[in-house]
Parts: C-alpha cells; sequence; structure tokens
C-alpha cells in the first residue's frame, strides 16, 4: 500500500507540474508573479505528499530566514528540500546542477524564476559563474541565495566534504550564511518514489556573520549542519544516523 501510495504522489507531482506550468505561463516573464506560481507548485506538491504518504513537515527556527540578503547552506538528501525553501523563503535563488535545466517544464519554469544552474565539472570556470549569476539574482531582488554546500545529493548517515563554492560565494557578496541541516532523506527516499510516512523536521540556525575567513566559514557551518543532521536521523524510525562521527573539531558549536 505504501509503494501505492507512492506512486500516486509521482502522478500527482507530474501533473501539478505540466498544469501549474501551463497555466502560470502568462506569468513567466515577471519574475515576482513566476516566484509567486512556483510557490503554490512546491504548496500544492508538500500538502499531497502529506495526503497521500503520511509525509509531514516541521520546521524549527524559521525566524532566521528573516535575515536577508543572506545566503541558506543546506543539507541535500532529497526533492523535499528544494519544495520546503521555495515555499518558506520569500523569494529564493537555489543553486542547482545544469543538468535540471533540460527538464520540460520543470526546467522552464527554474530559469524563469531566476534559479541558478552550475556545470559541475567546470570547475573554476563554474564558480566564477555562480559568482556572477548570484550577483545579478540579488539585483534583480532575490531575498536568499540558496545553496547546497556538498555539492550533489547525500544519502542518510553520509555526508561528502563541503565545497569551497558556500566560502567563495559568501566572502564575494559579502553575506551571512544561514545554516539549514533536515532529515529528509529517511523519509522522501531517493532513488526511486517510496516515501516513509512520518514528519521530516527542519532545523534553521542562526546566520554565520559575513567575514569569516573561508576556513572557519567552512569548519563551523559544516560541524553546525552535519551534527544536526546526524540528531535528526537518528531520531528517525529508521534511525539513519551511519557510520559518521559528530564533526566536533575545531569552533565551539553554533547553537540555535
Amino acid at each position: 500500500m505504501r509503494l501505492i501510495r507512492s506512486y500516486a504522489y509521482l502522478l500527482f507531482l507530474c501533473l501539478s507540474t505540466t498544469v501549474i506550468g501551463l497555466l502560470g505561463v502568462p506569468f513567466m516573464a515577471y519574475r515576482p508573479a513566476a516566484w509567486q506560481v512556483a510557490k503554490l507548485w512546491a504548496r500544492s506538491n508538500l500538502c499531497a505528499a502529506r495526503w497521500l504518504c503520511g509525509v509531514r513537515s516541521e520546521v524549527t527556527g524559521r525566524e532566521h530566514f528573516a535575515t536577508s540578503p543572506a545566503i541558506i547552506a543546506a543539507k541535500h538528501q532529497s526533492m523535499w528540500e528544494t519544495l520546503a525553501l521555495t515555499v518558506e523563503l520569500p523569494r529564493g535563488a537555489i543553486v542547482l546542477k545544469k543538468e535540471l535545466k533540460s527538464i520540460p517544464m520543470f526546467g522552464w519554469w527554474c530559469q524563469a524564476v531566476g534559479f541558478i544552474f552550475v556545470d559541475r565539472d567546470a570547475g573554476a570556470k563554474a564558480l566564477r559563474s555562480m559568482l556572477t549569476e548570484a550577483k545579478t539574482a540579488l539585483e534583480d531582488g532575490a531575498s536568499h541565495i540558496v545553496i547546497f554546500p556538498e555539492g550533489t545529493r547525500a544519502a542518510p548517515g553520509s555526508h561528502a566534504p563541503y565545497q569551497p563554492g558556500i566560502a567563495a560565494l559568501a566572502k564575494s557578496l559579502n553575506l551571512p550564511v544561514v545554516p539549514v541541516a533536515h532529515n529528509s532523506g529517511s523519509y522522501w527516499l531517493t532513488p526511486g518514489p517510496e516515501k516513509i510516512p512520518g514528519t521530516i523536521k527542519m532545523e534553521v540556525f542562526p546566520p554565520l556573520p559575513a567575514g569569516l575567513d573561508r576556513a572557519a566559514l567552512t569548519e563551523e557551518l559544516e560541524r553546525t549542519v552535519e551534527n544536526a543532521v546526524r540528531r535528526l536521523e537518528a531520531e528517525a524510525p529508521r534511525g539513519q544516523a551511519g557510520s559518521n562521527p559528530p564533526v566536533s573539531e575545531g569552533l565551539p558549536r553554533h547553537e540555535h
């Protein structure tokens, strides 16, 4: 039954993307209006996940999203956090891999709302392009730049080294960085469509101030997010805390 409900959600996702995407075409040329259409799409899919699959969402520390402009540095485990951050933020520019740009309807709308696409194989060129597009997005009215600091999706219980792009972005834009942790991967399984009933918990931490040197920022961000993720995963029914030890070395832990 759970798998049937999960496939029903996948069908809803495809239908909502097509229907809302087509009905919203007249708003694509005006970015603030396009963002509201995107929020409607994201909210409808979070609601569908709740009613069809029993996947609920709980956000603590939401008040830290009021820091704007700012960089949101979030753990990436599934599609859920893209939906949730689209709903939560006034207007975000999410950094995505360029391959998503070619997906019909979804990719078109990501461009319409001003998301930032990067070629993960382009090295320094990709970093320069991301910095330029992030500045343009802020000038165009984006409230936040959203980046996944590992540069890719991580399964529950695992984590990759944080990429230098997050520190370079913070330094170049002179913006604070808001750490975001969650346990979506314990419920929103990837790859595949299966969803596990339960409550995905997201924790938003106070911003790390602009002006930290790159090493200190990366270390503090990684410890804050990864320790919280391990704790949240351990609380989930599947308990996928993995074998990674807490990231406890370095600066004092950044509490919220």
